[in-house]
């Protein structure tokens, strides 16, 4: 295969990267506490931690672990925003030879349930907040141990105990729970400073995550991302973004959750290993307080997904910071806009790169160089030692400019779906090629970019959204008879999902169905659009045609 893209990259970019430069994530954590000690790692409500604090909180949260009778390999999931709490978890649970399992705070009762069985996971970290959630499903998830935390938890008293009564008493943020076998978080801590930690032995094929992902069977799969995979894209963003990097100087915007496969990767993970100061926004949404945390801090990167950059575009003052140290803005999880790109590009006088990646590739595969000038509509060209080919319907590469579909090889791409040999036999081709379902062309340089995605896949601000699930859900409501559920372009999401109904009951309502659906779905996957019909379109061995419904919809909006 020829690899066109390699004379394209930035002076400085290596062709190809070690994989096993580092044997585990661990080793790279522990590098960068010696290196960085005493530099500030993460920022979250005016508090700063050190590397070396998270280095002594973490080693603490291990050992306890480890004393509680956590084995190398078991599972803990983490459910929570972005926090202190977080980075000492994750790293605690990875340094203990655990594999972390990132939940989505927003998930209902039945998702969450999903996800903690199939995961087998033993313990959870939890934000109070959310801990009602979790009451619903106790009983029916293998879940032994819940480390229980509240928002102002890694805050100095007095102000711990203020954040903390506000929340609770005053905004009234934290439904009442009763659940059994719970550790406070903090409490968890101080017993781990005087328990004894023990470094396991740690290798490549060891699993670092269980990182779900929306499957086309409506029930989320755990991808499979071993510590050989974290560390491969890991040294390969880290290849692409050093020379625009000074180690231990640039401070990072980390406003998408860390529970996200991007912001993990691009942020937590790339500035742990460069020395980066992390910015954590809990509350992304909040612009107003967003704009006056930027205030805060000469930041010099971000990530984010387009909705994100064009909700800071429109916030009142955001044109009033100082840009003056902004290098890389990087756009992922969606579509980047050419209004949002030029738009950033005119007010802050820096780039937005758009790259592109998958849950199951951990999740980077081709970036935008960091030497372009100006947002080019493309998502890029492949990270070092990752290959990327077009491919016909018969696995055939295409010619150069052709559309077909994307499929990846590389050190990055995932060990598998854990228990689903038959989902993974269906992505993984000629042994090793992921394929991505995405249909894109290659230009002559090297760029890729996307024509079109995953067939029925919706896309909510950065989030995967599968019909599937959806009509799973609403096809339960006594009252429904069938339904197809489509994405529609939105202004500010990107998409928004509609159903078709065909009802069994004409008394069914479209705020009833709404209703229903916001019982049993996550807010991003709620129908916002609900259209009833006497029938819908299908083929003739009784398939359900989308694409119809889809280009019906598209021809509205023209």
């Amino acid at each position: 295969m020829d690899k066109i893209w390699l004379k394209r990259y930035p002076a400085g970019v290596p062709e190809t990267i070690d994989p096993d430069h580092f044997n585990s994530l661990v080793d790279i954590f522990e590098q960068s506490i010696q290196s960085y000690g005493d530099k500030v790692a993460y920022v979250n409500m005016d508090q700063e931690m050190t590397f070396n604090e998270l280095d002594a909180l973490s080693r603490e949260f291990a050992a306890y672990l480890q004393q509680q009778g956590m084995k190398k390999g078991d599972a803990l999931a983490i459910m929570m925003p972005n926090l202190l709490q977080y980075p000492i978890a994750l790293f605690g649970a990875l340094r203990a030879g655990l594999v972390v399992v990132n939940v989505n705070p927003l998930y209902t009762p039945r998702e969450l349930k999903h996800q903690l069985s199939d995961a087998n996971a033993k313990a959870i970290v939890i934000l109070d907040n959310f801990a009602h959630t979790l009451e619903k499903v106790e009983a029916d998830v293998p879940v032994e141990k819940v480390f229980l935390t509240s928002i102002g938890d890694m805050l100095p008293a007095p102000k711990r105990w203020i954040v903390n009564a506000v929340v609770k008493y005053v905004k009234k943020m934290v439904p009442s729970y009763k659940l059994k076998n719970t550790v406070d978080f903090r409490s968890a801590l101080k017993q781990g400073a005087k328990a004894n930690y023990e470094r396991p032995e740690m290798t490549g094929d060891d699993l670092a995550f269980l990182q779900y992902t929306g499957g086309t069977t409506g029930l989320a799969k755990g991808a499979m991302l071993s510590h050989r995979n974290m560390v491969a894209n890991l040294e390969m963003v880290s290849a692409i973004v050093a020379p625009l990097v000074n180690d231990g100087e640039e401070t990072i915007v980390t406003a998408l959750p860390l529970y996200h496969i991007f912001a993990l990767t691009a942020n937590c993970l790339t500035f742990m290993k460069h020395g980066g100061r992390n910015i954590l926004i809990t509350n992304p949404r909040d612009m107003k307080a967003f704009v006056k945390e930027l205030e805060k801090y000469p930041f010099s990167m971000i990530s984010g997904v387009n909705t994100l950059f064009n909700g800071l575009l429109h916030a009142e003052g955001f044109k009033d910071l100082n840009f003056s140290h902004l290098k890389i803005a990087l756009g992922g999880g969606m579509a980047v806009q050419r209004s949002v790109a030029e738009h950033w590009e005119r007010v802050t006088k820096s780039r937005l790169l758009e790259g592109y990646g998958l849950t199951e590739c951990s999740p980077v595969v081709t970036v935008n160089p960091t030497d372009i000038e100006h947002y080019n509509g493309t998502i890029g060209i492949p990270l070092p030692s990752t290959d990327v080919r077009v491919v016909d319907e018969d696995g055939k590469e295409v010619a150069q400019g052709e559309p077909g579909e994307i499929q990846v090889r590389g050190p990055q791409v995932m060990v598998g779906y854990l228990n689903r040999p038959e989902e993974t036999a269906k992505v993984m081709k000629d042994g090793d090629w992921f394929a991505t379902g995405d249909i894109g062309v290659m230009d002559e340089q090297g760029f890729f970019k996307i024509v079109d995605r995953k067939k029925d896949m919706i896309l909510v601000s950065g989030f995967n959204v599968y019909p599937n699930e959806i009509e799973d859900v609403i096809a339960d409501h006594p009252k429904v008879l069938e339904v197809a559920a489509v994405g529609v372009p939105h202004d500010s999401s990107g998409e928004q999902v509609k159903i078709f109904v065909v009802r069994k009951d004409k008394s069914l309502t479209e705020k009833e169905l709404i209703s229903y659906a916001r019982e049993n779905m996550t807010g991003y996957k709620i129908p916002k659009l609900v259209e009833f019909r006497e029938e819908l379109p299908k083929t003739n061995v009784g398939k359900i045609l989308r694409r119809e419904l889809r280009d019906e919809e598209e021809a509205k909006s023209k």
